[in-house]
């Protein structure tokens, strides 16, 4: 088997992810994918945007009749990333230059989902690449080799950035959200909210109701003296900590507390949440 062959069975989704559905975004997606229009993923950290494109990697494989799904290729971008960091270079091997794809032609070649997480911290000039595959052409130029690739017939691009920590400058352009549709993410309500901790952490319906009330409570001081609210993400590790034995305060204050603030004041208003719901 061919190394980049490899490099592609290795981002398989071989196990059906978790993921509790809290609106429309399935059916969205599965149109989109099927419509061939790129989807672009807006909402806070830890609400399930990089598990959901899993979930729908494994769920369209199947639909697609591929046993292990479609391949999800990920990529987190960053203000350093380059277009040949995406598309690929040249690399000496020996005395020979050899080609080496990057993971966005890799996906564009052999099909599956290109994820870009965070696209908003890359390069203007890195993300305007994707801007022939993410409308009705579908190539991918490579200006290295002086060559174009057409996008194969399960390509699917997917990009994804956090509203909520972004300023003017790190805007996405209008030029690129424009090729995509939007699938706005949040919190789930408290119940669902409690059936994702419990699942995912192992704790009882009590405590992961508790954790689901602490994390709605804090999202009410957010844009008051926060940026974002406790995450689904946190209160499910702080119930993994409950789950092994931590008190259940001391594991919201290192997963919850300690992460979100230095802000004595707002420290200590997180604080009186936990303690209303965990007195002991």
């Amino acid at each position: 088997m061919k190394a980049r062959e490899i490099q592609i069975q290795n981002h398989m989704i071989k196990k059906k992810p978790y993921y509790l559905p809290v609106g429309d975004e399935v059916e969205l997606f599965t149109a989109a994918y099927e419509a061939k229009i790129p989807v672009l993923l807006k909402g806070p950290t830890g609400t399930g945007k990089t598990r959901f494109v899993e979930y729908m990697a494994y769920m369209l494989g199947k639909q697609l009749k591929r046993k292990k799904g479609l391949p999800v290729i990920t990529v987190a971008c960053h203000e350093d990333l380059t277009t040949t960091d995406l598309v690929g270079k040249f690399l000496l091997k020996g005395e020979e230059t050899v080609w080496m794809d990057g993971p966005l032609s890799t996906a564009v070649k052999k099909g599956g989902i290109c994820y870009l997480d965070e696209i908003v911290e890359a390069r203007k000039d890195t993300t305007v690449i994707i801007h022939p595959l993410a409308d009705h052409r579908r190539i991918l130029p490579v200006d290295k080799k002086g060559t174009v690739i057409e996008a194969h017939e399960s390509f699917f691009l997917v990009i994804s950035y956090n509203p909520g920590y972004q300023s003017i400058i790190k805007e996405l352009k209008q030029s690129t959200k424009q090729r995509f549709i939007a699938i706005n993410f949040d919190y789930p309500d408290k119940e669902k909210e409690a059936e994702i901790i419990a699942h995912e952490s192992g704790v009882d319906k009590k405590t992961a109701a508790d954790l689901a009330r602490i994390g709605e409570k804090i999202r009410h001081i957010e844009g008051h003296a926060l940026t974002e609210g406790a995450s689904t993400r946190v209160l499910v590790y702080a119930g993994s900590l409950i789950k092994k034995g931590i008190s259940a305060r001391r594991a919201c204050d290192v997963s919850i507390t300690s992460l979100l603030t230095e802000e004595k004041e707002v420290r200590r208003a997180i604080n009186e949440v936990i303690s209303a719901v965990f007195p002991g």
